[in-house]
């Protein structure tokens, strides 16, 4: 089968198109024909090993996962003799978070993993671009207590996670202030946004208004900016880990801390949450948007393009 392969740690010149032997399923395991995949800022952090921690977890010196990619759609082509739950030509999306893989013409996935069956309205480019922003973006708003109908800003609207974050605080009942540029206020409007801040002419920081959380999915500010416009018993929540990883030792100090706080979130992928997205996709409920599509061999131009920072939504490979 045909991979995208990177067989040391750098910038996107490293990954290269190989040949390499199908993957044959375990007992547990099922064996997926990817019809799309994504190329998302997870791929490229790895990658990169922008964090020494990533070497540290995942091979000092070289990857050990030398096949990127999380997310996919696609369909069932062998089961192995214990799965119980899918059957060969099941079309599927979802993740395969941390064991990575799916930027490749087939992958291998166990049976319980964040995997479930694709909504059949919705094709397999978008259907690939769903799980990693919206998981992301969940794991980050569990512990919202969304009965109370929160203010929430979200820096960084436009991305994979921001996009997915706008649209399931919508659905949860909250009030919404997005953050984005000037090109994508009508897209954030028709996802839900309340109000909007285009950051090319406002400053978010210097606002009158006090919100009851802020999120950051940019990393392009901080708690100690964000902190004059939170409520007095505000939260700031972030995706990146922050200068010097402040956000993690923030979040460690939340027992001593009196008023406001960080919370930084593990994520953890299931597929009850992946099920879920693909319920609110059904029921019109929940918008997949995609920036720009590129074949599996364009894939070190799609990485290169990610790490602009200057996509909206999702980038897809269609492998098929």
């Amino acid at each position: 089968m045909k991979a995208a392969v990177n067989l040391k740690y750098g910038s996107p010149d490293v990954i290269s198109i190989k040949e390499i032997p199908k993957p044959i399923p375990k007992d547990n395991e099922v064996l997926i024909k990817i019809h799309s995949t994504s190329v998302n800022r997870t791929d490229c952090g790895f990658r990169a090993a922008e964090y020494f921690i990533t070497r540290l977890i995942f091979g000092l010196f070289k990857p050990k996962k030398q096949i990127l990619g999380t997310e996919l759609a696609g369909t069932i082509e062998a089961i192995g003799k214990k799965v119980t739950t899918f059957k060969i030509g099941d079309e599927v999306f979802g993740l395969n978070t941390f064991q990575f893989g799916t930027h490749a013409e087939y992958v291998c996935v166990k049976e319980k993993k964040a995997i479930v069956l694709k909504p059949r309205s919705i094709s397999f480019q978008e259907a690939g671009a769903v799980s990693d922003g919206a998981f992301l973006a969940y794991a980050n708003i569990k512990k919202i207590d969304f009965s109370t109908k929160p203010h929430i800003l979200v820096n960084g609207a436009t991305g994979a996670i921001g996009t997915a974050t706008v649209q399931l605080a919508k659905y949860f009942g909250a009030e919404v202030t997005a953050v984005c540029n000037t090109k994508n206020i009508e897209l954030i409007k028709s996802l839900g946004a309340d109000h909007i801040y285009d950051y090319l002419t406002e400053d978010f920081t210097k606002s009158d208004t006090k919100y009851d959380f802020v999120l950051d999915f940019v990393g392009k500010s901080s708690f100690f900016k964000c902190k004059k416009i939170l409520k007095p018993k505000g939260i700031y929540i972030s995706s990146e880990l922050g200068y010097l990883s402040q956000n993690i030792f923030l979040a460690l100090l939340k027992p001593i801390m009196f008023g406001k706080k960080v919370l930084f979130p593990i994520p953890i992928d299931t597929k009850k949450d992946i099920q879920f997205f693909g319920e609110l996709i059904e029921k019109g409920q929940y918008k997949v948007v995609i920036d720009r599509v590129y074949t599996l061999d364009q894939i070190i131009e799609a990485t290169k393009y990610v790490e602009t920072g200057e996509k909206t939504g999702n980038v897809v490979i269609s492998v098929i």
